[in-house]
């Protein structure tokens, strides 16, 4: 499409949206998408354009329209977590792709390292870890390790660590993004590195339905933390309309919430690698059951579950 067409076709509609004040909080919401849509439109077949730089003038109108003067219901609590996050996650799904894929690269880069380098699982598990792993594998018990710390303790470090990666892993983002996608790359160098320690053994399947229990949701966590700290460092590099420290406050917000709202899975993964993960005799109808209902919620809340939020909006905002 022309760019003078699209600019016919859409120019009541953003005229209308620049009087926010006469739109109320949920009206101002759906708006905010709306515009997103017609930006990211924009940015791809016109992104050098006046029309461009008016669209993000207008989202970022908007955003704060949404963000900084919306009142506070008193739902906010389950509000964040059924709408505001899943939209977080449809605004910045680009980032969430880059991460998944620079955290599978390195997946790849640390099985290839422990297949050609006999050496590269000690480097990076240690020896002590390789050596105990052995020696349970020995014994016919190959993952003693989840056995031998009290549950509620182990339950309490684990999540205290993993919550601290994810934070770690978002903060690291202000570092031009480069500082996440190297945490990135070392949790995934580790991940592949350690599964094909496990392969090498001949217990590849094993450790999928052992380990996985609970890493379905503590690696989708990570991800998606390395995902805000993507968010943060573009924020910098890429300010857009926004003056840079404006631009930085929004993705540090931005990313802010998408880790916060990983807390509850680091807790969930926590709980199940402490109380369930131990319990590697369990039947393997009952080990497929709990991975495969991780990977599906992880799916579905964020890729295909804010979809339909955004299309909600949209409808409601066209029925209003």
């Amino acid at each position: 499409m022309r760019e003078a067409l699209f600019v016919k076709q859409n120019s009541e509609k953003w005229q209308h949206y620049e009087s926010v004040r006469q739109a109320n909080p949920d009206e101002v919401a759906n708006q905010f998408i709306e515009i997103t849509n017609d930006l990211a439109y924009a940015k791809t077949f016109y992104p050098n354009s006046k029309t461009t730089a008016y669209l993000n003038g207008l989202a970022s109108k908007l955003h704060q329209a949404v963000y900084k003067n919306k009142k506070e219901k008193s739902n906010r609590f389950i509000h964040f977590w059924k709408t505001e996050l899943p939209v977080l996650f449809f605004e910045h799904r680009k980032q969430i792709y880059y991460a998944l894929i620079f955290f599978l690269v390195s997946c790849a880069i640390g099985a290839l390292s422990a297949k050609y380098d006999d050496t590269f699982v000690r480097l990076i598990m240690g020896d002590d870890y390789v050596n105990m792993t052995n020696e349970n594998i020995a014994k016919g018990d190959p993952f003693g390790v989840y056995k031998q710390s009290n549950e509620f303790l182990m339950f309490t470090q684990i999540g205290l660590n993993n919550i601290y990666v994810a934070l770690y892993t978002f903060v690291l983002g202000i570092i031009f993004s480069f500082g996440s996608i190297v945490s990135l790359f070392r949790n995934g160098v580790m991940l592949g590195s350690f599964q094909y320690f496990f392969f090498s053994k001949g217990l590849g399947l094993q450790s999928v339905l052992v380990i996985w229990i609970h890493g379905t949701l503590e690696i989708s966590a990570i991800v998606l933390a390395g995902a805000a700290g993507l968010v943060l460092g573009n924020s910098f590099l890429f300010p857009k309309t926004y003056t840079r420290m404006e631009s930085v406050i929004k993705g540090a917000k931005d990313g802010l919430k998408m880790v916060l709202g990983l807390v509850p899975i680091f807790i969930v993964a926590a709980f199940l690698e402490s109380f369930v993960t131990r319990h590697t005799e369990m039947p393997i109808y009952l080990s497929v059951f709990i991975l495969t209902m991780s990977a599906i919620f992880i799916i579905w809340y964020v890729f295909i579950y804010p979809v339909k939020i955004i299309k909600k909006l949209s409808y409601n905002d066209r029925e209003n």
